[in-house]
């Protein structure tokens, strides 16, 4: 199906200290040989797999970079072909070199994810693990990185496959029972084939309702921080952010737009949002402000109301109905109330405040005090359990259409099983939830799907 050697960069483009070109393909090794000169003259056909060798990359008798050359032959390479890995000098004109003496040695650029693909289709990886592969690249904090190492690892594709096996056996009964349907016999244990079912519902079922968890972990969990303009919004996100990311002025109405940076909290990336202040104004670009504000409630899965405490201290009957008009407004939404710039007030009017307004949390993003606290509790907010038990989480929306799919045909099998359904139409159900499983580790695909796939691939990998 590819039988031609492909070549790209495998390192990101531009100047660096070093950059790796990769080869893969029957003529890989070849190709490299002829234009490479070992400092020892070895023959870097000859060489055994897994080893590298010194030497310089030649065009004709001009030499282009002394250069590191891996050498991984068929099938004990990434994408099981022949595969050769050039470590050189991270030049940009060196890298534009080497490459387009190889494009002129007969190799092709390769495409996004190519080389990913020819591992799956030669069998090194099956599809979920090859998309947990383009995962890894872009896993910026620990538990998506965790995530996906276990899919790499073969994780989700493993419980996948056992459930599949188990349900093809039971098929493959029924489907014997259908060739000897004049005897009326049963090979298929009906009561074994229930309890299997449920098994088969039970675990799709704690799949499917991972992804909810698996989603945001992937994604980032967006929180909106709102409330009336110069009530610390900015100042809070730096002090969350550890940097000055966000504008912070004394002038009402100073953020106009949203300011987004996202952060890792025990792992988890929340991605902060910091909007324009909420309050009635006749400025035209600060009513789109406050527009985009609400727009970014509905967007966010976390909502944080913070108000001045000093400025408030006398109004706390009127912060709390805001408050209530933000929950009415939202009422499945997690609220977080923060009273703000706490640090200029008294024990009693601190008291108070917690009086009246239910759940707030106290802090002074100027000085830090109260900021563990709220990280703390965003924490507490997303279920982690999973997680730290190391089950298996989808995160990826394909994989979750396809569970969905699997488990209403599986439930239309246990309805039949229930209602005394004849073999030759359970059957059907059966192979369509077979199907839905295939779906999902590559052994049911199609040219158009592999390419919606691997397109979402970088270039080298």
């Amino acid at each position: 199906m590819h039988n031609d050697t492909i070549v790209a960069l495998a390192t990101p483009s531009g100047s660096g200290a070093i950059a790796v070109i990769r080869l893969s393909g029957a003529d890989a090794i070849t190709i490299a040989s002829s234009c490479f000169k070992s400092i020892s003259n070895k023959d870097l056909k000859k060489q055994a797999t897994h080893t590298i060798h010194l030497g310089h990359i030649m065009d004709v008798d001009k030499t282009i970079d002394e250069v590191l050359v891996s050498v991984f032959k068929d099938p004990n390479s990434y994408t099981g072909e022949n595969v050769v890995e050039i470590s050189c000098h991270g030049s940009s004109y060196i890298q534009q070199e080497i490459i387009q003496l190889f494009l002129r040695q007969g190799c092709r650029m390769a495409t996004a994810g190519e080389f990913t693909l020819r591992a799956f289709l030669n069998g090194k990886l099956d599809l979920s693990q090859a998309e947990a592969v383009a995962d890894l690249i872009s896993s910026d904090n620990e538990a998506s990185h965790q995530i996906a190492m276990q899919q790499m690892r073969g994780g989700f594709s493993s419980e996948i496959a056992k459930l599949r096996e188990e349900l093809l056996n039971f098929a493959s009964l029924i489907e014997l029972e259908l060739d000897f349907a004049e005897e009326d016999v049963e090979f298929a244990d009906r009561t074994q084939f229930k309890q299997l079912i449920e098994r088969i519902t039970f675990v799709l079922k704690r799949l499917i309702d991972s992804f909810a968890v698996g989603n945001v972990i992937k994604n980032g969990i967006p929180v909106a921080i709102v409330g009336e303009p110069n009530v610390g919004k900015s100042t809070l996100l730096n002090a969350l952010l550890n940097e000055d990311r966000a504008i912070v002025s004394e002038i009402a109405g100073t953020t106009r737009d949203t300011i987004e940076d996202e952060i890792s909290i025990g792992g988890i990336g929340f991605r902060f949002i910091d909007t324009a202040g909420i309050r009635e104004t006749e400025d035209v670009v600060e009513s789109i402000g406050i527009k985009k504000t609400f727009e970014k409630i509905e967007q966010s899965q976390v909502t944080i109301y913070l108000f001045d405490a000093q400025k408030n201290i006398d109004n706390l009957e009127n912060v709390r109905l805001e408050i209530e008009k933000i929950r009415n407004r939202y009422p499945q939404k997690p609220l977080l109330i923060i009273a703000n710039k706490i640090d200029t007030l008294s024990d009693l009017q601190l008291a108070d405040i917690n009086k009246t307004i239910a759940d707030v949390l106290l802090l002074s993003a100027k000085t830090g005090f109260g900021v563990e606290q709220l990280t703390n509790t965003l924490l507490n907010l997303i279920n982690t359990g999973a997680l730290r038990n190391n089950e298996t989480i989808v995160t990826n929306s394909r994989h979750y259409d396809a569970l969905l799919k699997a488990f209403e045909e599986v439930q239309k099998v246990k309805d039949g099983l229930e209602t005394g359904l004849s073999g030759d139409l359970m059957a059907i159900d059966i192979r369509q939830a077979l199907y839905h499983f295939g779906e999902i580790t590559g052994e049911i695909t199609n040219d158009d799907l592999l390419g919606n796939i691997f397109a979402n691939f970088c270039i080298g990998k």
